[in-house]
């Protein structure tokens, strides 16, 4: 009795927090921000005991009453006949450390409100929780399911999670469940015209206010698409399985947190470490051996049709052409060299035939053991790569081998592929000899690519992974994933002129690059991919790249005689660093500009810079993110008189030598595709 009376007192509390608009939901609990500015409310419809939740932002209601649940392939739904039967509070506020990243300490404070539900009897009598995590700028919620007599598996047909968006507002998005995985051109379109998109997907609603939705913590389930029902109600929606549930789990589990960034204006969501947040922290230990660096690499020969993966005539990964890569990025200070096509499988059509790929034998022109003998003289790092055609049955196999055979060579970085398109991985079966089709963000794959990390892990490698399931913060959880794809890259500049509009750059910035570090692969100072074609880009945006589009590991794509025309390019290039302290946005709007200021962990220097988008701007910058009474050297790179990237223009180019302080400005012309960059450093 006693403990009856502490929860609907508690209840009673937590409703007179519950703000007008949100009056509505019926056995109501609410949880604000530390700042007070954001409340998350959730009860039930107080109908049908529909488990329901919204969203307000100073008194403003966002997301209107959203139901919640699941339905399941054997059972009925968890959707309706809830009542509230408990609720929980918590706060937290503590700094952590990231070993690399675009900062070195994160700061997680919030507050918390954990939901217990009871489904009806005669719906089953089954316990569903929902906890919420309430920061200043955004929350995460998610699913716990307890165990319980009622229910041993939950078999997840789908997830009913809803988002009823209140205000009128813009969405910058990519279509989910398309053919070509993430590697798509970003939408600009009304909320209300979205169907069904990726994550993350930004939003800037009518008075300013920004939101970002996406995912956090995405283990053993699958990645969600956020489909809209209708007007501007959305709900997730499961990637598909092969085999019935979209998700199949023991109880207790927990499912990936749902999130949105919520601030006030795009630099908000850039700076938001919201998904880090809701990860759990480093389980692999000491990590000393991840470490961040710029590479080279035989790959933009394939990619721009000069070279080959097959051998033959034209192979590009031969034992002479790496041990020249080799003495170009010992010049030049790169870290590591890259070499894909180094191994059996790519003679025949290795898209659909991943099954021949080996990922421990060599093409017969390639000496591995050589080549990594030569590196380690050099004192450069060969960068493995793992292509597997979307074929995880086959690298699954030979996984381990792989592994280990790259690490005794001194490997420590590889590169995964897994081109395929969606819906076309091949994994292994329940029986012998048997597969099944999966998608690249199902349950199959999730687990794939952590048990891909797990096992290079062991070996001391880090992995960047290609044609991935998207990032959702697991590079806390496990250091060694260093970066994905998962977005329309570089390479599409190779194979059409303006094939990546000016534009998709400052986009990235506040969408894909949300979710995590992206392996753009940048510094194509030729501005040229295959058969001449242009790309929508100055030279400037090229090293402005290097500052907007985050990776501990950043690539500089073109081939060595291109970069070498540019030696103050180069130089840049060779000494930007990849690891950062701290990573602030200076100015910036989605689809249009982006400018970081971003301080090296190594050093007291600074580095400024980032791109624009299809029309010119004009930025001015204000450097008080300066140490005070401390003089630094800017060496700047901006586009020049006449600079486009609609005409030869694109290559003019100015540099600027100035001295700077804390609080003084400057004025940057972006043009259009334009960018700049500047190395301010420290002096004393």
């Amino acid at each position: 009795m006693m403990r009856g009376l502490r929860f609907l007192s508690l209840l009673f509390a937590l409703v007179l927090a519950v703000p007008a608009a949100a009056q509505t939901i019926a056995d109501a609990a609410s949880v604000t921000s530390p700042d007070g500015g954001l409340v998350v409310t959730i009860g039930t419809d107080g109908g049908e005991g529909h488990p329901t939740w919204s969203l307000s932002r100073k008194g403003k209601l966002l997301i209107a009453p959203s139901r919640l649940g699941f339905l399941l392939t054997d059972g009925l739904a968890l959707d309706r006949g809830f009542a509230v039967v408990g609720a929980e509070t918590n706060k937290a506020d503590s700094t952590w450390e990231l070993p690399w990243g675009e900062r070195r300490f994160v700061r997680d404070v919030h507050n918390e409100l954990l939901i217990r539900y009871h489904q009806s009897d005669d719906r089953g009598g089954r316990l569903m929780n929902v906890r919420v995590r309430v920061f200043n700028d955004g929350i995460g919620f998610r699913y716990e399911v307890p165990a319980q007599s009622a229910l041993k598996v939950l078999n997840i047909a789908d997830e009913l999670t809803q988002f009823n968006i209140a205000p009128k507002g813009t969405a910058w998005w990519i279509p989910g469940g398309d053919w070509n995985r993430y590697e798509q051109i970003y939408q600009k379109t009304p909320i209300d015209a979205v169907s069904t998109a990726h994550t993350p997907i930004t939003m800037r609603l009518e008075d300013g206010t920004h939101l970002a939705f996406h995912e956090a913590a995405l283990i053993d389930y699958a990645g969600y698409w956020l489909r809209r029902a209708s007007g501007q109600n959305f709900r997730t929606m499961l990637a598909p399985s092969s085999h019935g549930p979209k998700v199949s789990l023991p109880l207790p589990m927990a499912t990936p947190w749902r999130t949105i960034r919520v601030t006030g204006d795009a630099g908000g969501l850039v700076e938001s470490d919201l998904e880090l947040n809701l990860n759990e922290p480093n389980k692999l230990g000491d990590v000393s051996w991840v470490q961040p660096g710029r590479y080279v690499g035989i790959w933009w020969g394939m990619i721009s049709g000069r070279w080959t993966w097959a051998t033959g005539p034209n192979h590009g990964a031969t034992t002479e052409r790496a041990k020249q890569m080799i003495d170009f990025a010992k010049k030049y200070n790169f870290r590591g060299v890259l070499v894909e096509g180094w191994n059996e499988g790519w003679n025949a059509d290795w898209f659909s035939r991943g099954f021949e790929f080996s990922f421990t034998k060599a093409a017969p022109d390639f000496d591995r053991q050589a080549v990594a003998d030569y590196a380690r003289k050099q004192g450069v790092r060969i960068i493995g790569h793992h292509e597997t055609g979307g074929n995880i049955a086959n690298y699954e196999a030979q996984m381990d081998d792989a592994f280990r055979t790259d690490a005794a060579l001194g490997i420590d970085w590889v590169k995964t592929g897994y081109v395929a398109d969606a819906g076309g991985i091949i994994a292994p079966g329940d029986k012998p000899g048997e597969v099944r089709m999966e998608w690249h963000d199902g349950q199959r794959q999730v687990q794939h690519h952590l048990k891909v990390v797990q096992t290079a892990a062991k070996y001391k490698v880090a992995v960047n992974a290609h044609e991935p399931v998207k990032d959702t913060g697991l590079r806390r959880t496990y250091p060694n994933w260093v970066a994905r794809e998962g977005a329309r890259g570089m390479e599409y500049n190779a194979w059409g002129a303006f094939a990546n509009p000016p534009e998709h750059e400052a986009t990235l910035v506040y969408t894909r690059m949300l979710s995590g570090p992206m392996d753009f692969t940048p510094g194509v100072l030729s501005l040229k991919g295959a058969e001449g074609v242009p790309l929508a880009s100055t030279l400037a945006k090229q090293l402005g790249l290097y500052l907007a589009i985050y990776s501990p590991i950043q690539m500089a794509a073109d081939f060595p005689e291109e970069l070498e025309k540019h030696p103050r390019e180069l130089a840049f290039i060779s000494q930007v660093p990849t690891d950062w302290s701290e990573s602030r946005l200076l100015a910036g709007s989605v689809g249009e500009y982006a400018i970081f200021a971003r301080k090296d962990r190594n050093s007291d220097d600074w580095y400024v810079g980032g791109v624009g988008g299809a029309e010119e701007h004009t930025v001015t910058l204000t450097f008080d993110f300066l140490d005070a009474g401390r003089s630094y050297t800017a060496t700047i790179f901006k586009d020049g008189p006449g600079a486009t990237y609609k005409t030869e223009g694109r290559r003019n180019i100015a540099y600027e030598t100035r001295k700077v302080k804390k609080g003084d400005t400057i004025t940057l012309w972006l043009a259009p595709g334009g960018g700049a960059a500047m190395q301010l450093k420290a002096g004393k």
